[in-house]
C-alpha cells in the first residue's frame, strides 16, 4: 500500500530515513508501518520531501484561528491534512480487520508526529518570541504555534507521548510538559537561531545541550556573589565618573548594558578551564574604559589621571582619546592558570578593528605553530564586541566573516558579543537595517546566535558556557547578541529624548540591572541588603582612593608597548637607525635558486610554467640579466633560508596577478598546489602565499593585525591593482600610517601596490602616492617607487634585518614585468647576479648613461616607470645634455638625494617629471620639501599630465598621445 501524505510528505521522509538507519529509533507505529505488517507491502519510495511551512512561535490556548493571521498557512495546517491523507487512503483501498489496524496505529502515529511537528516549531521560531527585550512588551501572542494549528486539541494537552527526541527528560511527558519546557528553554530570557547550522552533530549537540538544561545554569550562591560583585563594578564605575566628572564629561557610558562586564569575565573563565592561554578583544568605544577598569584591571590611577589631563605638553601632536587605546595584561582565573589579554586599540571607525584582532590572533597562533604546539588555533582566540547598529551597517563585517573559515585567515572560532542598544545614534532599527536582528549578517557563516536578555545576568552567564564550549568542540564562531539599552545617549552630551522619546521614556523608569538581579538574589534568599551594599560601598572606596591619590600626586601614564617579542625592535627617526647589508653570496644564490627547480615526484607543472623556472636560473648562473620575478623570489628564498617567515597575501598573489610570480605552482591533472620556496624554507620559518577573498578593507586589515604580532617575519599584502587601496583608506589612514604616533604600536607590513601609466584606465593606473605621501610625516612610513629587481630584492631584505619598523609601501610596475630579459642597455628593468650579490639598496639611482655632469643642462628627476619612459625618449634623440635620476623612495628623504645633485652646476634646471596629473603624484610633496634640501641652487619646475579630476584617461589613443606631449615637454622645456 503506497500512501501520498502530501503536504506531510517531507516528515514522513524524514522518520523513513531515520527507521533505515535505526528502526528502534522511530515511533512503534511508524516501525510497523515501514515494516509492512501483515503483509502491507513497505513503500518502496515515499514520496519527494517538500518543505515544510515557515512557523511562528507559540501559545498554549487553543486558538480557532486557520492560519498564522497573515493568509498564509503555517506548520499545523500541513499536519491537519495528515488524517485526511489516511481518510483518502481508507476510502481507495479496501479495508480489513488487518487494514484497519495499520491505520488505527498510522493514526496514533501521526498524532505524535503533529506533536513532533510542533517540538520543531519552537527550535526553529521559538527565539522571535522571547523574552529578550528589557524595553519591550512580552511578545505577542504566535498564533502559529496554536494547538489547532497542528491538528492538537486542549484535550490532547493531558495526553501522554513519548519524549524520544528530547533532551534530560523522562521518556514518556504529557503535551503540557513538553510545551513548557520546550517554553522555559526557547521563550524565557534566551531565543537561539541554531536550526540552519549544517553540521548534524553541531546542531545536535546544541540542542542537546540547552533542553537538557532547559537554557538555563544551575548557579550556587558563589557564582551568582560573582556575577552581582561585577554587575556593581561596572554599575558604580559609571555612576562615579558621572559624579566625579560632570554628566556631559564624555566616556561612552556602559550603563544599560552593564551585563557585559560578567559576560567577559565568565567568557575569560571558561575560555580558560578549556585550555585557552590567549585572548585578543576588539572593542568600539562604548563601555571601553569600564572593560579596561573591571575585565583588564588597568589602573583606576592612569584611567583618572586621562580624566584629569592636565599635561598639556604630553600628547603635542600624537596620542589618541582615551576610550579608543589598547591595554595587555596577565589575569589569573580561579583554576590557577594564567591567560593573557589584550584589548586593542581602535579609531572611532568601529567595526575596522575586527580583521585587525583576526589577524593579531591568527598571528601568535602561528609562532605558537612554528614551536610545535599542536592545537594552538584553539589555545588562542578572538574576542570581538560589536554595537548592533555598526555591527550590520558596515561592510568589513561581512569581508571579515567571509574569511573566517578560509585557509589563509581562519582563527578556528570567535566569540562575537553585540552589545544591542536597539538604536544606532538617533537611529531606529527599522531605519537601519533591513532584517529583523542585527545579528542576521552572521547567517552566511550558518553559526548559532544566542538572543539575550542582558538584563538577566544568569541568562547571560550560560550563553557564556555554551558559546565557550561550542567553539572549543567545534572551531566555529558563535553570537551572543544581547539586548540591553544606552542610559543615556550616543555620549554623556547628547539627548536622546529628542529623537527616541518613547524609548527614553522607559529607560527613565527602569531600576538598573544590578539592581534588578539583587531584587531577584534576595526574593530567593541568597543575599541580603546589607550583603548587596557591601559590595557596592568596597567599589565605590577603591574608586574615591585612586581619583583622591591623582588629584593630590597626579600620575604618570605608562608605555605599554615594545615589550615581548617586539623587544629587539625600535621605531623613531629614521637617521637613528643604521643600515644593515643585504648582500647574499651569489654562489649562495644560486644553489637557492636550484632548490627552486625541484618539484616532488610525478608531479606536473604547467608546460608553459617550467621553461620560465629554467630560463631564470639559467640567466642568474650565467650573470645575464634577469627580471622582476627573480629578484623577487630569490628575496623570499633568502629570507626563509635565513629562518626568516614570509606571509604574502591577497588577491591572485600566488600566480601574481600579472604572471610573473608563479610562487605556488598546480599540477595540470591532480590540481595539487606546490610552493617551491616551501624547499628552502628553514625552520621554524615557513613560505605562506594566500589568495585572498575579493576583499580590501578586510585582509589588509588582518594582514596589519598579523604584522602587529610577527615582527620578525616579512608580511606582504598585495593590491591586485594599486587603485583597488581606495577600498582599504581606513585601515591605510587609521592604522598603517598613525598607529605609532596614537597608540605607540609599530608594523613591519608591506604593501605592493601595481602602479603605472600604460592606457588601462582611471581604475587601473595609479595607486594614489600622493595619499600616501599626504599621510608621511614623523618618518611613520616608508614610500617607495622602484625601478629593478635588485631594488626589490634589497628593500625586502632591509625590511627584515634593519631593526627599524615601519610599513613599507612599494608603488610595484606593471607592464615592466612583461620586459623581455633580453632587453639591453642601461635603461632596461632588469638586475644581474652581481647586483644582489655586492649590492645595496639606493635611496636614489644616478644617471647610468655616462653623460658628463659638467655637460648637463637640464636635469629630469622622476619615480618609477616613467624612467623607462624617459630613457627611451632620450636615446631616441640621442641627447647628451640630459641627466635622468631617479627617486626610488619618496619618504623618508635623506641626503643621498643631495648628494646625487651635487655634481650638477648651480642654476641647471631640475624638472620634476611624473606621468600622472598635476594634482596626483608625488609633485606637491616634492615642492614642499625639496627646496628645504637644495635651496635655490637648482631652479625646480614640473612636468606632468594637466591636472584633472580623474587619475587617467581610459582610451588608449588618448594615453598614447598624452604620453608623446609628456616626453616632449620633458626634454623641449617649458614648465606648465
Amino acid at each position: 500500500m503506497q500512501l501520498d501524505f502530501g503536504i506531510n510528505a517531507g516528515l514522513v521522509e524524514e522518520l523513513y530515513a531515520q527507521y533505515l538507519e535505526n528502526p528502534e529509533s522511530v515511533d512503534p507505529g511508524w516501525r510497523t508501518f515501514f515494516e509492512g505488517k501483515n503483509g502491507s507491502a513497505a513503500p518502496g519510495r515515499l514520496p519527494a520531501p517538500a518543505p515544510l511551512p515557515t512557523v511562528q512561535p507559540h501559545v498554549l490556548r487553543p486558538s480557532s484561528a486557520p492560519g498564522n493571521g497573515n493568509g498564509k498557512k503555517t506548520n499545523g495546517e500541513a499536519a491537519k491534512t495528515l488524517e485526511a491523507a489516511f481518510a483518502q487512503t481508507l476510502s481507495e483501498h479496501p479495508t480489513s480487520i488487518e487494514a484497519s489496524r495499520d491505520l488505527k496505529v498510522l493514526a496514533e502515529a501521526a498524532l505524535k508526529a503533529r506533536v513532533y511537528a510542533l517540538v520543531n516549531a519552537y527550535r526553529v521560531r521559538g527565539h522571535l518570541f522571547a523574552h529578550v527585550d528589557p524595553l519591550g512588551l512580552p511578545p505577542a501572542t504566535p498564533p502559529e504555534l496554536d494547538l489547532t494549528n497542528f491538528g492538537l486539541r486542549v484535550e490532547d494537552l493531558d495526553l501522554a507521548f513519548p519524549t524520544t527526541d528530547l533532551a534530560g527528560v523522562p521518556p514518556v511527558l504529557t503535551l503540557r510538559e513538553i510545551i513548557r519546557r520546550l517554553e522555559e528553554t526557547y521563550c524565557r530570557s534566551i531565543g537561539v537561531e541554531f536550526t540552519f547550522i549544517e553540521e548534524p552533530e553541531a546542531r545536535q549537540w546544541l540542542q542537546q545541550q540547552m533542553e537538557s538544561t532547559r537554557n538555563r545554569l544551575t548557579l550556587d550562591r558563589q557564582k551568582q556573589l560573582r556575577i552581582l560583585t561585577k554587575l556593581s563594578d561596572a554599575e558604580i564605575f559609571e555612576q562615579f565618573i558621572h559624579k566625579s566628572y560632570g554628566a556631559g564629561t564624555k566616556r561612552f557610558s556602559l550603563e544599560g548594558a552593564e551585563s557585559l562586564i560578567p559576560l567577559l569575565d565568565l567568557i575569560i573563565e571558561r575560555a580558560g578551564s578549556h585550555q585557552v592561554d590567549e585572548i585578543v578583544v576588539g572593542m568600539a568605544h562604548r563601555g571601553r574604559l569600564n572593560v579596561l577598569a573591571n575585565i583588564m584591571d588597568k589602573s583606576l590611577r592612569e584611567i583618572f589621571a586621562a580624566f584629569e589631563d592636565k599635561d598639556a605638553e604630553r600628547h603635542l601632536g600624537s596620542g589618541d582619546v582615551k576610550y579608543h587605546l589598547g591595554y595587555s595584561t596577565d589575569r589569573t582565573l580561579e583554576n590557577g592558570r594564567n591567560v593573557h589579554l589584550t584589548l586593542t586599540f581602535n579609531p572611532s571607525h568601529l567595526e575596522f578593528v575586527n580583521p585587525v584582532v583576526q589577524g593579531r590572533v591568527r598571528a601568535k597562533q602561528d609562532r605558537r605553530l612554528a614551536d610545535g604546539t599542536t592545537d594552538a588555533r584553539r589555545r588562542v582566540m578572538p574576542l570581538l564586541i560589536h554595537g548592533d547598529a555598526a555591527f550590520i551597517g558596515q561592510g568589513v563585517v561581512a569581508e571579515t566573516l567571509n574569511m573566517m573559515n578560509l585557509p589563509g585567515y581562519t582563527t578556528s572560532g570567535t566569540i562575537h558579543v553585540i552589545v544591542n542598544n536597539q538604536v544606532g545614534f538617533t537611529t531606529d532599527p527599522m531605519e537601519g537595517r533591513s532584517t529583523r536582528y542585527a545579528s542576521d549578517i552572521t547567517r552566511m557563516l550558518k553559526v548559532p546566535v544566542f538572543h539575550v536578555n542582558g538584563e538577566d545576568p544568569e541568562a547571560v552567564a550560560h550563553v557564556a558556557q555554551l558559546a565557550i564550549d561550542y567553539r572549543t568542540r567545534f572551531g566555529s564562531d558563535v553570537v551572543i547578541d544581547m539586548y540591553c539599552y544606552r542610559r543615556y545617549g550616543h555620549n554623556e552630551g547628547d539627548e536622546p529624548r529628542y529623537t527616541q522619546p518613547r524609548m527614553y521614556a522607559a529607560i527613565d523608569k527602569k531600576p538598573t540591572v544590578r539592581q534588578v538581579y539583587v531584587r531577584r538574589l534576595m526574593e530567593l534568599g541568597q543575599v541580603t541588603e546589607e550583603k548587596a551594599e557591601e559590595i557596592v560601598l568596597r567599589r565605590r572606596e577603591a574608586l574615591a582612593a585612586a581619583l583622591d591619590e591623582v588629584k593630590q600626586k597626579g600620575f604618570a601614564p605608562v608605555l605599554y608597548s615594545m615589550g615581548g617579542v617586539w623587544s629587539h625592535y625600535r621605531g623613531g627617526a629614521d637617521r637613528a637607525t643604521p643600515e644593515v647589508p643585504t648582500n647574499v653570496p651569489a654562489e649562495k644564490l644560486i644553489a637557492l635558486s636550484e632548490k627552486l627547480l625541484e618539484l616532488p615526484e610525478g608531479f606536473k607543472a604547467h608546460p608553459r610554467v617550467l621553461p620560465t623556472l629554467q630560463q631564470r636560473h639559467d640567466r642568474l648562473v650565467a650573470g645575464e640579466a634577469f627580471d622582476w620575478g627573480t629578484g623577487e623570489m630569490l628575496a623570499y628564498a633568502s629570507l626563509l633560508a635565513e629562518k626568516t617567515p614570509v606571509r604574502l597575501s591577497g588577491q591572485d598573489v600566488q600566480r601574481g596577478t600579472f604572471s610573473h610570480r608563479h610562487a605556488v605552482l598546480r599540477d595540470v591533472e591532480t590540481g595539487a598546489r606546490y610552493a617551491p620556496l616551501s624547499r628552502v624554507a628553514e625552520g621554524p620559518a615557513r613560505f605562506d602565499a594566500y589568495n585572498s577573498p575579493l576583499s580590501e578593507a578586510g585582509v589588509l586589515g588582518f594582514d596589519f593585525g598579523y604584522s602587529l604580532d610577527y615582527p620578525d617575519g616579512l608580511v606582504i599584502w598585495e593590491a591586485q591593482f594599486g587603485d583597488f587601496l581606495n577600498g582599504a583608506q581606513v585601515i591605510v589612514d587609521q592604522f598603517i600610517t598613525s598607529s605609532e604616533d596614537k597608540w605607540h604600536r609599530l608594523s613591519g607590513i608591506v604593501l605592493y601596490l601595481p602602479h603605472g601609466y600604460e592606457g588601462q584606465g582611471p581604475e587601473h593606473s595609479s595607486c594614489r602616492v600622493e595619499r600616501c605621501l599626504q599621510n608621511s610625516a614623523e618618518d611613520n612610513i616608508q614610500v617607495c617607487n622602484l625601478t629593478t629587481p635588485a631594488q626589490l630584492f634589497h628593500v625586502l631584505r632591509r625590511q627584515v634585518h634593519r631593526p627599524w619598523r615601519k610599513p613599507l609601501i612599494i608603488a610595484t610596475p606593471k607592464s615592466l614585468l612583461r620586459v623581455p630579459t633580453t632587453s639591453t642597455g642601461p635603461h632596461r628593468p632588469v638586475s644581474t647576479i652581481r647586483d644582489l650579490s655586492e649590492g645595496k639598496f639606493h635611496r636614489v639611482l644616478p644617471d647610468t648613461s655616462g653623460v658628463d655632469p659638467a655637460d648637463v643642462k637640464r636635469i629630469l628627476l622622476c619615480s618609477g616607470k616613467v624612467y623607462y619612459d624617459l630613457a627611451m625618449a632620450r636615446e631616441a634623440r640621442d641627447l647628451k645634455d640630459v641627466a635622468i635620476l631617479r627617486l626610488e623612495q619618496l619618504f623618508p628623504l635623506n641626503e643621498e638625494l643631495v648628494s646625487a645633485l651635487a655634481p650638477y652646476k648651480d642654476g641647471t634646471p631640475l624638472v620634476w617629471v611624473q606621468e600622472e596629473p598635476r594634482n596626483y603624484g608625488a609633485w606637491y610633496y616634492i615642492l614642499a620639501v625639496l627646496q628645504n634640501r637644495i635651496g635655490d641652487r637648482l631652479p625646480l619646475s614640473c612636468v606632468s599630465r594637466a591636472p584633472s579630476a580623474s587619475p587617467s584617461t581610459g582610451s588608449r589613443a588618448s594615453h598614447l598621445l598624452e604620453q608623446k606631449m609628456l616626453m616632449d615637454e620633458a626634454f623641449v622645456g617649458g614648465s606648465r
